[in-house]
C-alpha cells in the first residue's frame, strides 16, 4: 500500500517524495522524514544500509550496531543479509568479521547467524 503511495505522489508532484523532502526539509527533520520514507520502501535494505554505514571507515559506531543486530536477528535478519550482500558485494558475516573482535565479535556473529 505504501509502494502506491509513493507511486501516486510522484505522478501528482512530478517528483519522488526524496527530492520533495530534500527540497523542503533541512537538518534533523530532513534526516528523519528520509528515514523514515527509506524504511517504508524497503525496510531490509533500510537496516542493511545502517549496518554498513555503522561499521564502515575508521571505528565502529556500536550503540546502532547492537541495537539494529540484536533487534532484527529473530525479525528479519535473513532479509537484511541479503540486502547487504545485494548492495555492498559483501556479507554482513564477513563485514562484521573483518571490523569487530573478541567475545563481541562472537556474539555479533552469532546475532547474525552465519554466512
Amino acid at each position: 500500500m505504501t509502494g502506491r503511495v509513493f507511486e501516486d505522489y510522484n505522478i501528482i508532484a512530478n517528483k519522488d517524495i526524496e527530492s520533495s523532502i530534500k527540497g523542503e526539509m533541512s537538518g534533523s527533520l530532513e534526516t528523519a522524514l528520509l528515514a523514515i520514507v527509506k524504511n517504508m520502501k524497503n525496510q531490509p535494505a533500510y537496516f542493511a544500509e545502517r549496518l554498513y554505514k555503522s561499521m564502515k571507515g575508521a571505528g565502529t559506531d556500536d550503540d546502532t550496531l547492537i541495537r539494529v543486530m540484536v533487534s532484527r536477528c529473530e525479525v528479519d535478519m535473513l532479509d537484511i543479509k541479503q540486502e547487504f550482500q545485494r548492495m555492498y558485494g559483501k556479507s554482513l558475516y564477513s563485514f562484521i568479521k573483518g571490523d569487530c573482535s573478541g567475545d563481541y565479535k562472537k556474539i555479533l556473529l552469532e546475532l547474525c547467524g552465519g554466512e
